[in-house]
């Protein structure tokens, strides 16, 4: 008896689990994994750096002063300020630095729990920095 409802259980079990629809968060999912790659690159260029990117609330804007080493020639930067609870309230946008640093506006009601990833290109090297950030 006890066997026998053991099996039962397993095959509930496995046409249960047969049925379960497992999607992939992205449908380009090998050409994101080489681009993963590329970001963790730039990530290392980053962490090479003898002085970190620097990311801080001032008011109500976020600071990015990038370390001198970089040069003061104007650098592109695409600066995406990832909420991590609510999609809604997700900032990307590209900026110009001017002398190593930018100043993104933050809206009032945008609090809580962010990620600022940056990434910016300097002489053909790609450059990555992710920072989470308490926005209060």
């Amino acid at each position: 008896m006890v066997f026998g409802v053991f099996v039962i259980g397993i095959v509930y079990m496995v046409i249960t689990a047969s049925r379960q629809n497992i999607d992939l968060v992205v449908p380009d999912y090998y050409e994101k994994e080489l681009q993963f790659q590329q970001q963790i690159d730039a990530a290392g260029r980053t962490h090479a750096l003898s002085v970190p990117v620097q990311c801080h609330m001032v008011a109500d804007s976020l600071q990015i002063i990038f370390p001198a080493e970089l040069g003061s020639a104007t650098l592109q930067a695409d600066v995406w300020l990832y909420n991590i609870a609510d999609q809604k309230k997700d900032s990307r946008k590209n900026y110009a630095s001017v002398r190593g640093k930018i100043m993104m506006p933050v809206p009032v009601y945008n609090k809580g729990m962010h990620e600022v990833k940056i990434t910016w290109t300097i002489e053909g090297k790609k450059y990555y920095h992710q920072q989470k950030l308490f926005i209060q």
